[in-house]
Protein backbone atom coordinates (compact mmCIF):
# COMPACT_ATOMS: atom_id res chain seq x y z
CA UNK A 1 0.00 0.00 0.00
CA UNK A 2 2.84 2.40 0.81
CA UNK A 3 4.45 1.82 -2.59
CA UNK A 4 1.08 2.28 -4.30
CA UNK A 5 0.57 5.68 -2.64
CA UNK A 6 3.84 7.05 -4.11
CA UNK A 7 3.58 5.27 -7.48
CA UNK A 8 3.68 7.32 -10.67
CA UNK A 9 0.53 5.75 -12.10
CA UNK A 10 -1.62 6.79 -9.14
CA UNK A 11 -1.77 10.47 -10.10
CA UNK A 12 -3.36 9.75 -13.49
CA UNK A 13 -5.71 7.22 -11.93
CA UNK A 14 -6.88 9.70 -9.30
CA UNK A 15 -7.53 12.48 -11.83
CA UNK A 16 -9.45 10.18 -14.18
CA UNK A 17 -11.49 8.76 -11.29
CA UNK A 18 -12.57 12.25 -10.16
CA UNK A 19 -13.67 13.07 -13.73
CA UNK A 20 -15.62 9.81 -14.05
CA UNK A 21 -17.15 10.36 -10.61
CA UNK A 22 -18.29 13.86 -11.63
CA UNK A 23 -19.89 12.56 -14.85
CA UNK A 24 -21.72 9.83 -12.95
CA UNK A 25 -23.09 12.20 -10.31
CA UNK A 26 -24.22 14.64 -12.99
CA UNK A 27 -25.96 11.87 -14.95
CA UNK A 28 -27.76 10.70 -11.80
CA UNK A 29 -28.83 14.24 -10.92
CA UNK A 30 -27.01 14.24 -7.57
CA UNK A 31 -25.19 17.56 -8.16
CA UNK A 32 -26.16 20.92 -9.60
CA UNK A 33 -24.31 23.78 -11.28
CA UNK A 34 -22.99 25.27 -8.02
CA UNK A 35 -19.25 24.86 -7.40
CA UNK A 36 -18.17 25.58 -3.82
CA UNK A 37 -14.46 26.35 -3.38
CA UNK A 38 -12.53 26.56 -0.16
CA UNK A 39 -9.12 25.70 1.29
CA UNK A 40 -7.51 24.36 4.44
CA UNK A 41 -3.98 23.74 5.71
CA UNK A 42 -2.66 20.18 6.04
CA UNK A 43 0.58 19.67 7.97
CA UNK A 44 3.54 18.29 6.00
CA UNK A 45 5.71 15.38 7.07
CA UNK A 46 8.49 17.72 8.16
CA UNK A 47 10.16 19.04 11.28
CA UNK A 48 8.59 22.29 12.50
CA UNK A 49 12.06 23.74 13.28
CA UNK A 50 13.53 23.01 9.83
CA UNK A 51 12.61 26.42 8.39
CA UNK A 52 14.58 28.39 5.81
CA UNK A 53 13.42 31.99 5.33
CA UNK A 54 14.12 33.50 1.93
CA UNK A 55 14.52 37.13 3.11
CA UNK A 56 16.98 36.09 5.77
CA UNK A 57 18.93 34.02 3.26
CA UNK A 58 19.21 37.02 0.92
CA UNK A 59 20.44 39.14 3.83
CA UNK A 60 23.08 36.56 4.81
CA UNK A 61 24.23 36.26 1.21
CA UNK A 62 24.84 40.00 1.02
CA UNK A 63 26.78 39.90 4.29
CA UNK A 64 28.84 37.02 2.94
CA UNK A 65 29.76 39.02 -0.18
CA UNK A 66 30.76 41.97 2.00
CA UNK A 67 32.91 39.66 4.11
CA UNK A 68 34.69 38.37 0.98
CA UNK A 69 35.32 41.96 -0.15
CA UNK A 70 36.92 42.80 3.21
CA UNK A 71 39.10 39.70 2.95
CA UNK A 72 40.45 40.96 -0.37
CA UNK A 73 41.37 44.27 1.25
CA UNK A 74 43.17 42.39 4.04
CA UNK A 75 45.02 40.31 1.46
CA UNK A 76 46.30 43.50 -0.13
CA UNK A 77 47.40 44.91 3.24
CA UNK A 78 49.15 41.64 4.15
CA UNK A 79 51.17 42.00 0.94
CA UNK A 80 50.14 38.64 -0.49
CA UNK A 81 51.23 39.06 -4.10
CA UNK A 82 48.21 38.15 -6.25
CA UNK A 83 46.61 40.23 -9.04
CA UNK A 84 43.17 41.07 -7.60
CA UNK A 85 41.11 44.24 -7.93
CA UNK A 86 38.93 44.51 -4.81
CA UNK A 87 37.04 47.53 -6.17
CA UNK A 88 35.45 45.59 -9.03
CA UNK A 89 34.91 42.41 -7.00
CA UNK A 90 32.14 39.98 -7.89
CA UNK A 91 31.21 36.85 -5.98
CA UNK A 92 31.69 34.84 -9.18
CA UNK A 93 35.42 35.67 -9.02
CA UNK A 94 35.94 33.66 -5.81
CA UNK A 95 37.03 30.58 -7.74
CA UNK A 96 39.61 32.60 -9.66
CA UNK A 97 40.95 34.28 -6.50
CA UNK A 98 41.26 30.95 -4.68
CA UNK A 99 43.09 29.49 -7.68
CA UNK A 100 45.51 32.43 -7.65
CA UNK A 101 46.13 31.91 -3.93
CA UNK A 102 46.85 28.22 -4.44
CA UNK A 103 49.26 29.08 -7.25
CA UNK A 104 50.98 31.63 -5.01
CA UNK A 105 51.24 29.07 -2.16
CA UNK A 106 53.03 26.64 -4.49
CA UNK A 107 55.49 29.37 -5.47
CA UNK A 108 56.06 30.19 -1.80
CA UNK A 109 56.64 26.51 -0.98
CA UNK A 110 59.44 26.45 -3.53
CA UNK A 111 60.94 29.67 -2.14
CA UNK A 112 60.85 28.28 1.42
CA UNK A 113 62.67 25.12 0.34
CA UNK A 114 65.33 27.20 -1.42
CA UNK A 115 65.83 29.53 1.58
CA UNK A 116 65.45 27.04 4.41
CA UNK A 117 68.32 28.51 6.48
CA UNK A 118 67.04 32.11 6.31
CA UNK A 119 65.54 33.30 9.60
CA UNK A 120 63.16 35.04 9.83
CA UNK A 121 61.92 33.88 6.43
CA UNK A 122 59.57 36.36 4.66
CA UNK A 123 58.33 33.59 2.35
CA UNK A 124 57.06 31.60 5.36
CA UNK A 125 55.19 34.63 6.68
CA UNK A 126 53.54 35.32 3.34
CA UNK A 127 52.64 31.63 2.95
CA UNK A 128 51.02 31.64 6.40
CA UNK A 129 48.85 34.61 5.44
CA UNK A 130 47.99 33.11 2.04
CA UNK A 131 46.80 29.82 3.61
CA UNK A 132 44.69 31.68 6.16
CA UNK A 133 42.94 33.76 3.52
CA UNK A 134 42.49 30.75 1.25
CA UNK A 135 40.59 28.93 4.01
CA UNK A 136 38.45 32.01 4.68
CA UNK A 137 37.63 32.52 0.99
CA UNK A 138 36.78 28.82 0.56
CA UNK A 139 34.33 29.15 3.43
CA UNK A 140 32.78 32.21 1.74
CA UNK A 141 32.49 30.31 -1.53
CA UNK A 142 30.80 27.36 0.19
CA UNK A 143 28.31 29.61 1.98
CA UNK A 144 27.57 31.47 -1.24
CA UNK A 145 26.73 28.18 -3.01
CA UNK A 146 24.55 27.19 -0.06
CA UNK A 147 22.63 30.48 -0.09
CA UNK A 148 22.16 30.33 -3.87
CA UNK A 149 20.74 26.79 -3.60
CA UNK A 150 18.34 27.86 -0.85
CA UNK A 151 17.03 30.78 -2.91
CA UNK A 152 16.49 28.48 -5.91
CA UNK A 153 14.57 25.97 -3.78
CA UNK A 154 12.38 28.70 -2.27
CA UNK A 155 11.52 30.17 -5.67
CA UNK A 156 8.62 32.61 -5.31
CA UNK A 157 7.86 31.41 -1.79
CA UNK A 158 8.97 33.13 1.39
CA UNK A 159 10.09 29.94 3.13
CA UNK A 160 10.48 26.17 2.85
CA UNK A 161 11.37 23.22 5.06
CA UNK A 162 14.72 21.46 5.02
CA UNK A 163 12.95 18.15 5.62
CA UNK A 164 10.40 18.60 2.82
CA UNK A 165 11.49 21.22 0.30
CA UNK A 166 8.01 21.47 -1.22
CA UNK A 167 6.37 22.43 2.09
CA UNK A 168 5.89 26.09 3.01
CA UNK A 169 5.65 27.48 6.52
CA UNK A 170 2.07 28.65 7.14
CA UNK A 171 -0.14 29.62 10.04
CA UNK A 172 -2.43 26.68 10.80
CA UNK A 173 -5.48 26.51 13.04
CA UNK A 174 -4.10 23.48 14.88
CA UNK A 175 -1.94 25.64 17.13
CA UNK A 176 -1.90 24.29 20.71
CA UNK A 177 0.07 27.28 22.03
CA UNK A 178 -2.24 29.77 20.25
CA UNK A 179 0.65 32.10 19.52
CA UNK A 180 0.36 32.09 15.73
CA UNK A 181 3.48 30.05 15.10
CA UNK A 182 4.11 28.83 11.56
CA UNK A 183 4.43 25.16 10.64
CA UNK A 184 5.39 23.37 7.40
CA UNK A 185 2.16 22.63 5.56
CA UNK A 186 0.34 22.52 2.22
CA UNK A 187 -2.71 24.55 1.22
CA UNK A 188 -5.42 22.12 0.11
CA UNK A 189 -8.00 23.57 -2.30
CA UNK A 190 -11.17 21.61 -3.10
CA UNK A 191 -14.31 22.13 -5.15
CA UNK A 192 -17.50 20.47 -3.92
CA UNK A 193 -21.11 20.12 -4.91
CA UNK A 194 -23.69 18.48 -2.64
CA UNK A 195 -20.77 17.63 -0.30
CA UNK A 196 -19.05 15.56 -3.04
CA UNK A 197 -15.46 16.53 -3.81
CA UNK A 198 -15.22 16.95 -7.59
CA UNK A 199 -11.78 18.56 -7.87
CA UNK A 200 -8.80 19.36 -5.71
CA UNK A 201 -5.30 20.74 -5.84
CA UNK A 202 -2.40 21.11 -3.43
CA UNK A 203 -0.87 24.58 -3.32
CA UNK A 204 2.32 25.95 -1.79
CA UNK A 205 0.89 29.46 -1.30
CA UNK A 206 -0.35 30.17 2.23
CA UNK A 207 -3.01 32.68 1.10
CA UNK A 208 -6.19 31.61 -0.68
CA UNK A 209 -6.27 34.75 -2.84
CA UNK A 210 -3.42 33.59 -5.08
CA UNK A 211 -4.67 30.03 -5.39
CA UNK A 212 -8.04 30.73 -7.04
CA UNK A 213 -6.87 31.42 -10.61
CA UNK A 214 -4.64 28.32 -11.05
CA UNK A 215 -7.28 26.17 -9.36
CA UNK A 216 -10.02 27.47 -11.68
CA UNK A 217 -7.81 26.76 -14.71
CA UNK A 218 -7.40 23.16 -13.59
CA UNK A 219 -11.14 22.72 -12.96
CA UNK A 220 -12.03 24.22 -16.33
CA UNK A 221 -9.49 21.96 -18.04
CA UNK A 222 -11.00 18.87 -16.36
CA UNK A 223 -14.53 20.06 -17.32
CA UNK A 224 -15.90 19.81 -13.79
CA UNK A 225 -16.55 23.51 -13.11
CA UNK A 226 -20.15 24.59 -12.64
CA UNK A 227 -21.80 27.80 -13.74
CA UNK A 228 -21.94 29.26 -10.22
CA UNK A 229 -18.58 29.72 -8.47
CA UNK A 230 -19.04 30.18 -4.72
CA UNK A 231 -16.20 31.04 -2.34
CA UNK A 232 -15.65 33.03 0.84
CA UNK A 233 -14.21 36.53 1.26
CA UNK A 234 -10.64 35.19 1.29
CA UNK A 235 -10.83 34.85 -2.51
CA UNK A 236 -12.30 38.29 -3.20
CA UNK A 237 -9.66 40.41 -4.93
CA UNK A 238 -9.52 42.63 -7.99
CA UNK A 239 -7.26 40.21 -9.81
CA UNK A 240 -9.62 37.26 -9.24
CA UNK A 241 -12.70 39.26 -10.20
CA UNK A 242 -11.01 40.40 -13.40
CA UNK A 243 -10.02 36.85 -14.33
CA UNK A 244 -13.55 35.55 -13.73
CA UNK A 245 -15.06 38.26 -15.91
CA UNK A 246 -12.54 37.96 -18.76
CA UNK A 247 -11.85 34.21 -18.88
CA UNK A 248 -15.11 32.74 -17.49
CA UNK A 249 -17.87 35.04 -18.74
CA UNK A 250 -20.50 32.26 -18.64
CA UNK A 251 -19.95 31.67 -14.92
CA UNK A 252 -21.52 33.65 -12.10
CA UNK A 253 -19.10 34.53 -9.30
CA UNK A 254 -20.62 34.57 -5.80
CA UNK A 255 -17.54 35.77 -3.95
CA UNK A 256 -17.73 38.61 -1.41
CA UNK A 257 -14.79 40.94 -0.81
CA UNK A 258 -13.08 41.37 2.54
CA UNK A 259 -14.87 44.56 3.69
CA UNK A 260 -18.32 43.73 2.37
CA UNK A 261 -19.89 42.95 5.76
CA UNK A 262 -18.17 45.90 7.45
CA UNK A 263 -19.55 48.32 4.87
CA UNK A 264 -23.08 47.51 5.99
CA UNK A 265 -22.36 48.37 9.61
CA UNK A 266 -23.46 51.63 11.22
CA UNK A 267 -19.91 52.50 12.23
CA UNK A 268 -18.64 52.23 8.64
CA UNK A 269 -21.52 54.23 7.15
CA UNK A 270 -21.11 57.01 9.69
CA UNK A 271 -17.35 57.35 9.13
CA UNK A 272 -16.67 60.61 7.29
CA UNK A 273 -13.20 59.41 6.23
CA UNK A 274 -14.65 56.77 3.90
CA UNK A 275 -14.93 57.98 0.32
CA UNK A 276 -17.98 55.79 -0.25
CA UNK A 277 -19.90 58.03 2.23
CA UNK A 278 -19.07 61.18 0.25
CA UNK A 279 -21.30 62.84 -2.29
CA UNK A 280 -20.20 62.10 -5.88
CA UNK A 281 -21.18 64.11 -8.97
CA UNK A 282 -20.66 61.97 -12.03
CA UNK A 283 -21.20 64.70 -14.66
CA UNK A 284 -18.33 66.91 -13.49
CA UNK A 285 -16.41 64.05 -11.84
CA UNK A 286 -15.81 65.39 -8.35
CA UNK A 287 -16.45 64.43 -4.73
CA UNK A 288 -17.76 66.52 -1.83
CA UNK A 289 -16.86 65.35 1.65
CA UNK A 290 -19.12 65.89 4.70
CA UNK A 291 -17.15 69.06 5.59
CA UNK A 292 -18.18 70.61 2.25
CA UNK A 293 -14.75 70.49 0.60
CA UNK A 294 -14.83 69.70 -3.11
CA UNK A 295 -12.29 67.21 -4.48
CA UNK A 296 -11.77 67.64 -8.24
CA UNK A 297 -10.21 65.11 -10.58
CA UNK A 298 -6.48 65.81 -10.94
CA UNK A 299 -4.75 63.02 -12.86
CA UNK A 300 -4.50 59.28 -13.50
CA UNK A 301 -2.09 57.03 -11.64
CA UNK A 302 -1.23 53.35 -11.48
CA UNK A 303 0.43 50.84 -9.17
CA UNK A 304 2.00 47.44 -9.72
CA UNK A 305 2.08 45.05 -6.79
CA UNK A 306 4.88 42.56 -6.14
CA UNK A 307 3.05 39.98 -8.27
CA UNK A 308 3.06 42.43 -11.23
CA UNK A 309 -0.67 43.07 -11.22
CA UNK A 310 -1.53 46.47 -12.69
CA UNK A 311 -4.06 48.76 -10.96
CA UNK A 312 -5.33 52.07 -12.35
CA UNK A 313 -6.34 54.92 -10.05
CA UNK A 314 -7.92 58.36 -10.34
CA UNK A 315 -6.40 61.03 -8.11
CA UNK A 316 -8.64 63.78 -6.70
CA UNK A 317 -7.41 66.95 -4.97
CA UNK A 318 -9.49 69.53 -3.09
CA UNK A 319 -9.91 73.18 -3.87
CA UNK A 320 -7.36 74.93 -1.67
CA UNK A 321 -8.95 78.43 -1.73
CA UNK A 322 -12.53 79.54 -1.26
CA UNK A 323 -14.38 82.33 -3.05
CA UNK A 324 -12.62 84.97 -0.97
CA UNK A 325 -9.20 83.49 -1.85
CA UNK A 326 -8.77 82.29 1.71
CA UNK A 327 -7.11 78.96 2.48
CA UNK A 328 -9.58 76.21 3.39
CA UNK A 329 -8.19 74.48 6.49
CA UNK A 330 -10.09 71.24 5.78
CA UNK A 331 -8.22 70.91 2.46
CA UNK A 332 -4.82 70.66 4.13
CA UNK A 333 -3.08 67.99 6.13
CA UNK A 334 -1.72 68.70 9.65
CA UNK A 335 1.66 69.44 8.04
CA UNK A 336 0.19 71.94 5.62
CA UNK A 337 0.19 69.81 2.46
CA UNK A 338 -2.80 69.53 0.14
CA UNK A 339 -4.88 66.44 0.71
CA UNK A 340 -5.67 63.95 -2.04
CA UNK A 341 -7.66 60.73 -2.48
CA UNK A 342 -7.11 57.82 -4.87
CA UNK A 343 -10.09 55.93 -6.30
CA UNK A 344 -9.87 52.66 -8.21
CA UNK A 345 -12.86 52.65 -10.63
CA UNK A 346 -12.34 49.04 -11.69
CA UNK A 347 -12.29 47.81 -8.09
CA UNK A 348 -15.44 49.80 -7.30
CA UNK A 349 -17.13 48.23 -10.34
CA UNK A 350 -16.24 44.71 -9.21
CA UNK A 351 -17.42 45.46 -5.67
CA UNK A 352 -20.79 46.67 -6.94
CA UNK A 353 -21.09 43.63 -9.19
CA UNK A 354 -20.32 41.28 -6.28
CA UNK A 355 -22.93 42.96 -4.08
CA UNK A 356 -25.55 42.71 -6.82
CA UNK A 357 -24.92 39.04 -7.63
CA UNK A 358 -24.89 38.04 -3.95
CA UNK A 359 -28.14 39.90 -3.23
CA UNK A 360 -29.99 38.11 -6.03
CA UNK A 361 -28.74 34.55 -5.42
CA UNK A 362 -29.47 32.23 -2.48
CA UNK A 363 -26.71 29.75 -3.34
CA UNK A 364 -24.09 31.40 -1.14
CA UNK A 365 -25.95 30.36 2.02
CA UNK A 366 -25.16 26.70 1.18
CA UNK A 367 -21.42 27.25 1.21
CA UNK A 368 -20.73 26.56 4.89
CA UNK A 369 -22.47 23.20 5.17
CA UNK A 370 -21.40 22.07 1.69
CA UNK A 371 -17.63 22.55 1.55
CA UNK A 372 -16.81 22.93 5.25
CA UNK A 373 -18.40 19.54 5.99
CA UNK A 374 -15.84 17.85 3.75
CA UNK A 375 -12.96 19.36 5.73
CA UNK A 376 -14.60 18.31 8.98
CA UNK A 377 -14.98 14.72 7.78
CA UNK A 378 -11.44 14.68 6.42
CA UNK A 379 -9.84 15.74 9.71
CA UNK A 380 -12.29 14.31 12.25
CA UNK A 381 -13.75 11.21 10.57
CA UNK A 382 -10.60 10.06 8.73
CA UNK A 383 -8.15 11.73 11.12
CA UNK A 384 -6.17 13.13 8.17
CA UNK A 385 -4.31 16.09 9.70
CA UNK A 386 -0.78 15.36 8.53
CA UNK A 387 0.81 13.80 5.46
CA UNK A 388 2.91 10.66 5.78
CA UNK A 389 4.81 11.22 2.51
CA UNK A 390 7.15 14.00 1.37
CA UNK A 391 7.11 15.95 -1.84
CA UNK A 392 4.32 17.80 -3.63
CA UNK A 393 3.43 15.02 -6.10
CA UNK A 394 3.36 12.28 -3.47
CA UNK A 395 1.33 14.38 -1.06
CA UNK A 396 -1.12 15.27 -3.82
CA UNK A 397 -1.70 11.60 -4.59
CA UNK A 398 -2.20 10.74 -0.94
CA UNK A 399 -4.77 13.46 -0.34
CA UNK A 400 -6.56 12.38 -3.53
CA UNK A 401 -7.09 8.90 -2.07
CA UNK A 402 -8.46 10.41 1.15
CA UNK A 403 -10.90 12.69 -0.69
CA UNK A 404 -12.12 9.85 -2.89
CA UNK A 405 -12.65 7.76 0.27
CA UNK A 406 -14.95 10.50 1.57
CA UNK A 407 -16.87 10.42 -1.71
CA UNK A 408 -17.30 6.65 -1.34
CA UNK A 409 -18.54 7.18 2.22
CA UNK A 410 -21.08 9.69 0.90
CA UNK A 411 -22.23 7.28 -1.80
CA UNK A 412 -22.58 4.53 0.79
CA UNK A 413 -24.90 6.82 2.75
CA UNK A 414 -26.99 7.36 -0.35
CA UNK A 415 -27.19 3.57 -0.87
CA UNK A 416 -28.65 3.14 2.60
CA UNK A 417 -31.40 5.57 1.63
CA UNK A 418 -31.97 3.59 -1.56
CA UNK A 419 -32.37 0.38 0.41
CA UNK A 420 -35.06 1.96 2.63
CA UNK A 421 -36.98 3.20 -0.39
CA UNK A 422 -36.57 -0.23 -1.99
CA UNK A 423 -38.80 -1.83 0.64
CA UNK A 424 -41.54 0.78 0.18
CA UNK A 425 -41.79 0.56 -3.61
CA UNK A 426 -44.17 -1.82 -5.31
CA UNK A 427 -42.48 -1.80 -8.73
CA UNK A 428 -38.96 -2.93 -7.81
CA UNK A 429 -37.54 -3.85 -11.22
CA UNK A 430 -36.52 -0.29 -12.19
CA UNK A 431 -35.05 0.42 -8.75
CA UNK A 432 -33.08 -2.83 -8.81
CA UNK A 433 -31.34 -1.76 -12.05
CA UNK A 434 -30.32 1.62 -10.54
CA UNK A 435 -29.11 -0.06 -7.35
CA UNK A 436 -26.93 -2.50 -9.25
CA UNK A 437 -25.52 0.30 -11.41
CA UNK A 438 -24.46 2.25 -8.32
CA UNK A 439 -22.82 -0.84 -6.82
CA UNK A 440 -20.86 -1.51 -10.01
CA UNK A 441 -19.65 2.09 -10.14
Amino acid sequence: IARFVISKDLEEMIQSSFKAFHDYLKAQGMIDEASFIDGTKILANANKYSFVWKKRTIKYRELNVEKARKLLQEIKQAEVKIAVDENNFDVVQLDTIIALLEQRIEELNQQVSETAKVSPNPAKQERRHAKKYRRALEHCRQKNLEYRTQIQIAGSRNSYSKTDHAATFMRVKEDPMRNGQTKPAYNLQIMTSSQFTLGYDLMQNPTDTRTLIPFLKQLAQNEVLGREIVADAGYGSERNYKYLEDELPDCTALIPYSTMIKENSRKWRSDDRKVMNWEYHEDDDYYVNPAGVRFNFKRYAYRNDKYKFHRDFKVYQPEKYDENHQVIPQALTPRGNTKYIMVNPQWEYFKAKARKSLSKSTTYSRRKYDVETVFGNLKAYLGFKRFTVRGLKKAKSQIGIALMALNMKKIAGRLSIFSINFKKRKNRSEFQMKFRTVLLI
